[in-house]
């Protein structure tokens, strides 16, 4: 078992303890002190395991972004180019944009989307971080590198926290001390004052956090890989290319190019297969693994309900799709004849993926990501109601989307009809007859990504042969043929990010992180276009890849309830959820322009109050 979790109990205590009102106002009789118990947060952080805690708190928080039922990362891929909101049988989800993404809106449901949950979420890490960064010369430590290592760490959760929400919401409070008393006077502050400050703290961490933990905590590696994408929000591309430098070549760390593990003596699996296995993610000779949140089945506080990849990102294809001859072609029962629920899950296709992750990317047939038993294609899977056989001579072969005279056999393609990565949303489910996905370990970086952030950076700078030399190791090792160094833009970067880290990276942060560079520098895009700063919720990068690589928004596609695919330049940013903005009494939190309440803007700040 990973050490960071065994001590869930103590996590939950010190969570408590630390809670406190944030962003939002309060009751005042809330506020009363309750003797229900005498834990003491003064005497839990005289030891720096109690601190430690804290973090373990923050370790176990990030877990929540790709496990459950509609898990936020789902979320920022429909914010994206790759993929849309495919519930298509009700009103709610975001698929209209422009009507249904608003700051009053639900924005922290299973059943709408889950933007409010990355700011909730995204302040609680940064609480917990906090915690421990405040009280860090509390306790008594055996050396100086013991107490350095804990304040690392704290400052890696904290910048992990605040990368992610300047790049949802732009502009947001700065907060670098624990809040011990209700404080209802918050300012946002500069996206790039917050993104210095985190690149000093993490220059600090990777002199301190140590090179080898356990794959659920953090370490140099995964600090140096954060400090290379604030290094290139800050367009700092000398500085990420040291820092990314510092992961590929520090020794500790390799691209995996060669078979191994649980699945090392099957000749009918490959290098991508092995890279995706639940059992293979955090094992010790797996050198690829940067940061992992761990989920195991049987684990004391492991996520209820497990990663549920198989409901949310594989097809409804166990209904309404019929044979030629009319009849209901698929069923989701397990354990008969053709038993397809339990080799590819019980999809409900809510995340729908665009023909451009399905098919547009893919430029190379011998590409493992994409080759048959990695990458599931709808005429893969066959007709296997049972009440088929005997009466319908298609029972056994494999699904059609159209009968010989050009007639659909489904009622509904956005939901029922898309091809999968099948290695990567593949994970065994004991706990269920119909499964939807286990307990896993997930990546959250993986030197994959290192690659392709540092190619990015030798792109900025014009060294594109240096960049083909990155995205090259991307490529090779997944069987595809190198890109000739001329024909690297930040297109082709995004399109291997998109083929390497489907349903892994946050897509919608890493468009805006590469809209604001575009419009920072005023570099000419691959488009043609130049952006600005000044108007960049009118006009950005952002909202051009998204209409020029989507086959749904802006195009006129409806869902079955009515609903239509459409965004707009200004969803670059989300809308900061109106309780924060009006619990926050004494004080003024920006919102983003096209939302209600930006007209009430003050200049954010510019500087770290000291």
């Amino acid at each position: 078992m990973i050490s960071g979790y065994k001590n869930l109990k103590t996590i939950a205590a010190t969570a408590c303890a630390v809670t406190t009102i944030f962003l939002l106002g309060c009751d005042k009789a809330r506020l009363e002190p309750r003797p229900l118990s005498f834990f003491s947060p003064d005497k839990t952080f005289d030891d720096p395991d109690g601190l430690k805690a804290t973090l373990i708190a923050c370790e176990r928080n990030m877990r929540y972004e790709w496990f459950g039922d509609n898990p936020p990362i789902i979320t920022e891929a429909i914010f994206s180019d790759i993929a849309v909101e495919g519930t298509t049988d009700k009103s709610g989800p975001a698929q209209n944009m422009n009507l249904q993404i608003t700051p009053d809106a639900q924005l922290n449901s299973t059943d709408y989307n889950r933007i409010g949950w990355y700011w909730l979420e995204g302040y609680k890490g940064i609480k917990y971080a906090n915690v421990a960064i405040s009280r860090i010369n509390q306790p008594t430590y055996g050396s100086e590198a013991e107490k350095n290592a804990l304040l690392g760490a704290a400052y890696f959760h904290r910048a992990y926290r605040y990368y992610r929400l300047v790049h949802q919401f732009g502009d947001v409070p700065l907060i670098l001390d624990e809040v011990v008393e209700p404080k209802l006077d918050f300012y946002s502050t500069k996206r790039e004052v917050i993104l210095q400050k985190m690149k000093t703290d993490l220059e600090f961490a990777e002199q301190w956090v140590p090179a080898m933990t356990d794959k659920g905590t953090v370490n140099k590696g995964a600090v140096s890989h954060l400090l290379t994408k604030i290094n290139l929000a800050l367009g700092l591309f000398d500085d990420a290319i040291k820092s990314a430098g510092n992961v590929i070549d520090g020794g500790t760390h390799r691209l995996m190019t060669s078979r191994f593990g649980a699945h090392l003596g099957d000749p009918t699996k490959n290098l991508i297969w092995d890279l995706h296995r639940p059992e293979n993610k955090s094992i010790a000779n797996n050198t690829e693994a940067l940061l992992l949140v761990i989920d195991r089945f049987m684990m004391d506080g492991n996520f209820d309900g497990g990663i549920q990849s198989m409901r949310n990102a594989v097809p409804f294809w166990h209904n309404n799709i019929n044979t030629p001859n009319g009849s209901r072609g698929t069923i989701d029962t397990y354990n008969i004849e053709i038993d397809q629920v339990t080799r590819f899950g019980r999809g409900i296709g809510r995340l729908r993926p665009t023909y451009y992750s399905t098919d547009g990317v893919w430029d190379d047939k011998n590409d493992l990501r994409h080759a048959p038993g990695n990458w599931m294609r709808m005429e893969d899977l066959v007709y296997n109601n049972p009440a088929l056989k005997g009466k319908d001579s298609f029972f056994g072969k494999n699904l059609q989307l159209r009968t010989t005279d050009g007639s659909l056999l489904t009622i509904d393609t956005i939901r029922c009809w898309f091809d999968w990565p099948h290695y990567k949303l593949y994970v065994p489910d004991p706990e269920r007859v119909q499964p939807a996905g286990g307990h896993t370990d997930w990546y959250v970086f993986r030197l994959a990504e290192t690659h392709l952030l540092r190619a990015e950076a030798y792109f900025w700078k014009g060294d594109l042969a240096n960049a083909a030399k990155d995205l090259n190791a991307v490529r090779e090792r997944a069987g595809a043929a190198p890109i000739a160094a001329g024909k690297i833009n930040i297109g082709t970067i995004l399109d291997e990010r998109a083929r390497e880290l489907y349903y892994e990276e946050p897509r919608k942060t890493e468009l805006t992180r590469i809209a604001y560079i575009l419009a920072q520098t005023g570099k000419t895009a691959y488009n043609g276009k130049t952006y600005s700063l000044n108007n960049f919720s009118d006009d950005n990068f952002f909202y051009d890849r998204v209409i020029e690589k989507s086959n749904f928004y802006n195009k006129g596609v409806k869902t079955r309830h009515g609903d239509e695919y459409l965004i707009s330049p200004y969803h670059v940013l989300w809308p900061i959820p109106s309780p924060t903005i009006q619990g926050n009494t004494k004080g003024i939190i920006n919102q983003n322009k096209g939302y209600a309440g930006y007209e009430r803007n003050v200049p954010p700040l510019t500087s770290i109050p000291q």
